[in-house]
């Protein structure tokens, strides 16, 4: 096999791997809910959004790691990490000891994310990469919507710690066949420091604001409480901008920002998974909830159409902007999401799968659409020696917008229905009675959140529209001043 495609193979099994678990707990929470001790709903959400804050916190860095150690060997280890957290998570007695193991899997699941692009991009020539990247990337997101569908399977059939036993025969198998097989082509480059002050600020400024709005969206903490930790999120997230521009190895080079294709791709891709990250888990509640009670394998079946267009677009749309550029195509994909997401704000009680045919593969196609072009863009823009800082820059700000639209559906859920009843939609334990009285505000909330996706999607075609023409992502970088 030549050397790119197995490259490609491994990379698109760690990356989907990584992405699947981001969803295939979600699926299962009602049932561990049920039958693991001591599990609050704030441990319910913590268990789904610790996963990728950590992935989030860490990846910058980790990219920065990689161009300094080398690419191969950290992706490598990644995939170790990421298979002892999955036997961990399995063995969990308790709510707070899965969030913990949890975050093992988040810090295994960084190193890929941080790592895969960076190594497609090293091993295929520059007119490949869209192609090569797009079905790199439709594993990202195609792994996040099929975990719901095996994760569904498998907590119905065999029970919800076979999650997490799945993914340790495949790690390990991965694990060595990365270590055997890949080579290092990047150049290393040697000198470089980590950014412990940047990192701790940047993850400490969203831990902050998101513990924020789950405790006052779960009824944890009062007010005065709630204000002070976002207030001092966000002045710790400013401290972190600004400290970023006075050191020479930052955390995120916003140096890079300069460089139009990659600014006007990352904030797009930040806006777009700022709408979309909340569809499978707003409507993997909805599916279970009180109006249509589908256990967790059927409620996955409702979610394949997403799945599958997906994985029929993402490829394509990276094969015709190497040809043609991305401006244009991204914009569609863009515009076509928010078709979909659209359509959703007038979901009714009950639906068919039939009925939902239309939206879901509205939203797929225009992720695959927009997903790869975009991604390729952003990491043709960049010199070599910044690939894997830039790949990491690029993931994060996916998982921080992915965090923050979970964060925020849950709150505007949180604000229609009472929360005593919202913990038992979300736990499965809702009661008929209360149910039926509740069902129009339920109903309700979940338009207002696809209703802010739409808003997020449509925003996102602005930098999309200016990120400039095809013969723009190759622009000399001299003009840039890189970190040291």
């Amino acid at each position: 096999m030549e050397y790119k495609w197995t490259v490609l193979s491994n990379t698109t099994l760690g990356t989907l791997m990584a992405s699947l678990d981001m969803n295939i707990v979600l699926i299962s929470l009602p049932t561990i809910a049920r039958e693991l001790p001591d599990t609050t709903l704030l441990d319910l959400l913590w268990i789904l959004m610790g996963y990728t804050l950590v992935t989030a916190a860490v990846l910058v860095n980790f990219g920065r790691l990689s161009d300094m150690f080398g690419r191969v060997r950290l992706y490598t280890f990644g995939f170790a990490v990421f298979t002892a957290g999955s036997a961990l998570c399995s063995l969990s007695q308790i709510g707070p000891e899965l969030i913990g193991f949890r975050l093992v899997q988040g810090v295994g699941a960084a190193f890929l994310f941080s790592n895969s692009g960076a190594i497609i991009t090293d091993a295929f020539p520059e007119n490949e990469r869209g192609e090569a990247l797009g079905i790199n990337q439709v594993a990202i997101v195609a792994g996040a919507v099929s975990g719901l569908v095996l994760g569904g399977l498998l907590t119905y059939t065999i029970g919800w710690r076979s999650i997490f036993y799945v993914n340790i025969p495949i790690g390990i198998v991965a694990t060595l066949w990365a270590h055997h097989n890949l080579k290092e082509l990047a150049v290393i480059r040697k000198g470089q420091k980590i950014d412990v002050i940047g990192n701790a600020s940047f993850a400490g400024g969203i831990g902050l604001v998101l513990t924020g709005i789950t405790l006052y969206a779960t009824g944890t903490s009062g007010l005065d409480t709630v204000l002070a930790l976002i207030s001092g999120g966000i002045a710790i997230f400013f401290f972190f901008i600004f400290y970023e521009f006075k050191i020479d190895y930052p955390m995120f080079d916003l140096k890079l920002f300069r460089i139009r294709l990659f600014a006007a791709g990352n904030i797009a891709i930040f806006l777009n998974a700022l709408g979309r990250g909340a569809v499978t888990f707003v409507l993997v509640f909805y599916l279970q909830g009180p109006t249509m009670r589908l256990n967790p394998f059927v409620a996955g079946l409702f979610l394949v159409p997403i799945s599958i267009s997906l994985s029929i677009f993402g490829p394509v749309s990276g094969w015709i902007s190497d040809k043609y550029g991305a401006r244009l195509i991204t914009t569609v994909g863009l515009i076509v999401s928010a078709s979909g997401f659209l359509l959703l704000t007038k979901l009714g009680p009950i639906t068919t799968f039939n009925d939902m045919i239309v939206p879901l593969v509205l939203i797929g196609s225009g992720m695959g659409i927009f997903a790869s072009p975009n991604r390729a863009s952003i990491m043709n823009s960049c010199p070599p020696p910044e690939r894997g800082i830039a790949s990491g820059m690029s993931s994060t700000l996916v998982n921080v917008g992915n965090i923050f639209s979970m964060g925020i559906a849950f709150y505007v859920m949180s604000l229609a229905v009472p929360i005593h009843s919202l913990a038992g939609i979300f736990t499965g334990t809702s009661n008929g009675g209360t149910s039926r009285i509740l069902i129009h505000p339920f109903i309700d909330s979940i338009h207002s959140v696809f209703l802010i996706s739409t808003i997020a999607l449509l925003l996102a075609i602005v930098p999309s529209v200016l990120r400039g023409k095809k013969n723009q992502l190759t622009q000399p970088t001299n003009e840039i001043h890189i970190s040291k």
